[in-house]
């Protein structure tokens, strides 16, 4: 039994869900919301941390800030609030409003950016943001998760070993990608591994990560209105872009057999099955990473108001032919 004295000392590493009876197709989602920050982004947010602190970046009096749409602003709040610093998130209308609220909880403060950047995305607002306040007082500290080394270093350092030791028959691996972090972080990890490992990438259609046309996007997580710093495409064998349709189809799909994931979530298994529809080598061995659970996203991808007001009414009808012609 685990004891723990610090929230982020505690992040479940070894939990797979085995999606065949659900879809049809063989794939292992490691489950990495099972800790008290709900998600991936705890990894990144303990390295980054740590980090500026050996470095004597972080001291007593001084305030974190970062741009986050959610999940990496709720990790900080949480190693924030136990280590005793003072955390500002700075996000966006898209942020859910539990993710939101669980900030402010964590005794966080919350700004929220209205304007858009010139490819109708809001990240280039919130940075240009963080960067006028910390040019305004030499408390604030920027930890930049679209930048920081640390981003990638904490999945090179873990989450890669944690799939291997699970599967040393590992063939591919589908990662989403946001900041790139998580991607880069394990595509460098099997770069350097025993055996060859396929690195897909799968993002949201309206990304520009890999070059796509902007275009709305309404589910944060995913998906980049500029290009990753992080970002290395050598690293990466195949992209795949998700609509946020089939994005929303595959959360309901998985909540209807009792599984509760989120928007991130629910992209990287759409994509994979569709790879993996479209791939059918037999024996194949394939681990998808599941970023999140779907706790924050009961009041937008399992609302229906808000579900029929984006994409109409009959947004759901084929994921529920698809769910009954698997029974």
């Amino acid at each position: 039994m685990p004891v723990i004295s610090a929230p982020h000392a505690f992040n479940e590493s070894r939990l797979y869900v085995d999606l065949r009876s659900i879809f049809g197709r063989s794939l292992y989602l490691k489950c990495e919301g099972f800790n008290f920050a709900g998600s991936i982004k705890l990894k990144a947010a303990v390295e980054m941390v740590e980090t500026a602190e050996r470095h004597g970046v972080l001291t007593p009096d001084s305030i974190l800030v970062e741009s986050s749409s959610g999940n990496l602003g709720v990790a900080l709040s949480m190693i924030a609030a136990s280590k005793g610093y003072r955390f500002l998130c700075v996000t966006d209308s898209r942020c859910n409003l539990s993710a939101r609220l669980l900030m402010e909880a964590l005794g966080s403060e919350v700004h929220i950016i209205a304007d858009v950047d010139p490819n109708g995305g809001f990240l280039g607002a919130r940075i240009d943001y963080v960067r006028a306040l910390c040019a305004s007082d030499d408390r604030y500290v920027w930890l930049s998760q679209y930048t920081n080394p640390g981003n990638w270093r904490a999945h090179y350092r873990r989450t890669g070993p944690e799939i291997a030791r699970q599967f040393p028959r590992l063939d591919v691996l589908f990662i989403g990608a946001g900041t790139t972090g998580t991607l880069m972080g394990c595509a460098r990890y099997f770069r350097e591994w025993h055996r060859p490992v396929r690195i897909v990438a799968v993002d949201s259609a309206g990304s520009v990560t890999f070059g796509g046309k902007p275009s709305r996007r309404m589910i944060p997580g995913l998906g980049m209105s500029i290009r990753p710093p992080l970002l290395d495409e050598s690293y990466v064998d195949e992209v795949i872009q998700v609509e946020e349709a089939d994005t929303i189809r595959a959360c309901h799909r998985l909540a209807r057999r009792g599984f509760l994931f989120g928007g991130s979530t629910g992209t990287v298994v759409s994509g994979a099955m569709d790879w993996l529809g479209r791939h059918r080598t037999p024996g194949l061995t394939a681990v998808a990473i599941a970023p999140d659970l779907g706790e924050r996203y009961l009041d937008t991808i399992y609302q229906s108001a808000w579900l029929e007001d984006l994409y109409g009414d009959r947004i759901l009808d084929s994921e529920e032919e698809m769910t009954a012609d698997s029974r």
